[in-house]
């Protein structure tokens, strides 16, 4: 169980890993996997967390992408934030 604990602890560090770091590991482990000649398991290890990798810096596009639809400059060039609820009627 300590392995399943371990994973899970590494799985939380990595939420919380600011976009351009987890950029910075992804790209790191990238081309770890293709300069050299792993075996299965450091690959499947690597390919596990680069998925993860992934999948945290685009939610955190989204997340940004988002934010700056919500913003929206009037007639006076005034900016505005738009509720959130009117960007899904667009």
């Amino acid at each position: 169980m300590a392995k399943t604990k371990g994973a899970d602890s590494a799985g939380e560090d990595i939420l919380r890993l600011p976009f351009e770091e987890a950029l910075k590991k992804l790209e790191a482990i990238v081309e770890a996997m293709e300069a050299q000649d792993l075996p299965l398991e450091s690959l499947l290890a690597r390919y596990q967390e680069g998925t993860a990798l992934a999948q945290l810096c685009q939610a955190k596009l989204n997340e940004a992408e988002l934010k700056i639809r919500q913003l929206e400059k009037n007639a006076k060039g005034e900016i505005n934030v738009k509720p959130a609820q009117n960007l899904e009627e667009e």
